[in-house]
């Protein structure tokens, strides 16, 4: 068992190196990865453009609305799209738009989310529960894997350990391996593809921010 514990952890390595080349986050199809400028460069070519104040923030139009549009790196890899609506509104309003982008995601194929319903209710009091309690409205979504995606990956992974003959005929090892190895890779594709947007409040108006977060290229204290 500490074997095959061992080979899987292997594996899953492998696994994750991998996909961060070929299945990452995307925002308007273009990956959420390579350098600020790159990025930046392909947001232009969509119709974005520099802002007045600060060239490296963009501004546009996204899903029908006024948005600025903020490049995060991490040791110069891009690692977030941040995109901040370019005007506030009040609480009746933004109740409404972030409900409607909750169920627009929820429609969307191209996503997944692990939470059954993430709609703010008609009673709920914004102002008082983000001023006073301190409150954070979010929702989550999973961009989903390409296609074949988990498929190809578990065939490379179990083919470069055994042969076609012991594939053919495999142990019971093999078959707990692959389980398990297509169990966990089925995982990974949503859990660093994160898609999430949340209620910002600037002096009693709100406003909605949403991320594109590829997590491969976030920092995870190797400098620290």
């Amino acid at each position: 068992m500490k074997k095959l514990l061992f080979s899987i952890a292997v594996l899953l390595s492998l696994s994750t190196t991998a996909q961060t080349q070929n299945d990452v986050t995307e925002f308007l199809g273009i990956p959420v990865d390579g350098t600020k400028w790159e990025m930046i460069r392909r947001l232009k070519a969509r119709g974005f453009r520099s802002t007045d104040y600060d060239r490296e923030v963009l501004k546009g139009e996204f899903n029908g609305r006024d948005v600025n549009v903020h490049v995060v790196t991490n040791n110069n890899k891009v690692y977030r799209i941040m995109i901040a609506d370019a005007t506030t509104t009040d609480e009746r309003n933004i109740r409404a738009r972030f409900n409607t982008l909750c169920r627009q995601f929820e429609n969307n194929p191209k996503y997944i989310s692990l939470n059954e319903d993430q709609t703010i209710s008609d009673d709920e009091k914004i102002f008082y529960e983000m001023t006073i309690k301190k409150r954070c409205y979010q929702a989550v979504f999973y961009q989903k894997p390409e296609d074949g995606v988990v498929a190809e990956k578990l065939k490379e992974l179990i083919t470069s350990e055994y042969t076609e003959d012991q594939l053919a005929n495999p142990t019971e090892e093999i078959e707990q391996k692959s389980a398990l190895l297509q169990e966990l890779l089925l995982g990974i594709p949503y859990e660093n593809k994160v898609v999430w947007f949340t209620i910002a409040e600037l002096r009693g108006k709100f406003y909605i921010v949403m991320y594109y977060d590829n997590t491969y290229n976030q920092a995870n204290g190797d400098n620290l």
